[in-house]
């Protein structure tokens, strides 16, 4: 098999098991890589020229790089040639480093940093609900339940749904912030164009 058939089989095996954009480039660049580093067929591949490529490549990448490379490895080869090369590889331990996180007196700096109340509003909301910016932007005014101080989070990082808290010194803010908006009487699509 040429390598473009494979990594085009490869490419349609991800999207039929709904992978994420993010998994499917990673998935097919590895693979690439590998590839044109061996400029082999894929069923002429071997463990040793697996670990030659791991060895060459990706000798100085982190841990978490290593065991992505190796991951999509296994999926091309176990999914497309029914074999899997990389079964006698040892996968290298993960590195185990803690966050780097902001201060308690850093979060409030930084907030109180902004130019204005939105602002104020945006990053207090990001912080306390622990939500991701995209997450925020893609927010309705439905997907928020004020009764009940929580807040639903639709098709965040790998396509899951979540619950967060709406902390309730944020409420009057955000009332405050949807009431504007309502009163100008602009339809707005969802809660980013009324916190944004």
């Amino acid at each position: 098999m040429e390598k473009e058939d494979f990594l085009k089989k490869l490419e349609i095996e991800l999207k039929i098991r709904k992978n994420s954009d993010y998994t499917i480039r990673n998935y097919l660049y590895f693979n690439k890589k590998l590839l044109d580093f061996l400029n082999k067929k894929p069923e002429d591949i071997t463990q040793n020229d697996i670990k030659m490529f791991m060895a060459y490549f990706l000798s100085n990448k982190s841990s978490s790089s290593s065991i992505l490379a190796l991951a999509a490895i296994r999926f091309a080869f176990s999914s497309i040639l029914n074999f899997d090369p990389t079964s006698g590889i040892k996968r290298p331990k993960k590195e185990k480093k803690l966050p780097e996180v902001l201060t308690k007196d850093e979060v409030l700096k930084l907030i109180e940093a902004a130019d204005t109340k939105k602002s104020k509003l945006i990053l207090s909301l990001i912080y306390a609900a622990g939500l991701r910016v995209s997450e925020l932007t893609n927010l309705k005014k439905s997907d928020l339940n004020f009764q009940e101080l929580t807040g639903y989070v639709r098709k965040a990082k790998g396509k899951k749904d979540r619950i967060f808290n709406i902390p309730s010194y944020l409420i009057k803010d955000i009332f405050k912030k949807l009431f504007k908006e309502l009163q100008k009487k602009q339809e707005f699509r969802n809660l980013s164009i009324a916190i944004l």
